[in-house]
């Protein structure tokens, strides 16, 4: 029972510890990002690269079809979405 209510406490402490180090480096991130970041930097323009290249679609794959480019993946999206909001007849009481 004491080896349990040991091991108990170790694991709650490395999640502790866990936690502040998450919030450690989410502070060190956000201060270099307002040091470096505004000042219409080289970093800050890799930064913005970095997440747009994260945000992009470059690809879908539709019916087991890989689609590439711009105009495909928009025809592929509205098709989908027209599908699924197409007014539908229901009788209203």
């Amino acid at each position: 029972d004491a080896e349990i209510e040991e091991l108990h406490g170790i694991t709650s402490d490395i999640r502790s510890l866990s936690r502040t180090n998450a919030s450690i480096c989410w502070q060190q991130s956000r201060s270099l990002w307002l040091k470096e970041g505004d000042a219409n930097t080289k970093y800050f323009h890799t930064v913005l690269a970095s997440h747009r290249r994260r945000n992009s679609t470059s690809s879908i794959q539709v019916d087991e079809v890989t689609l590439e480019g711009v105009h495909p993946i928009r025809q592929a999206v509205v098709a989908h979405f027209s599908s699924h909001f197409k007014a539908i007849n229901v009788d209203m009481p």
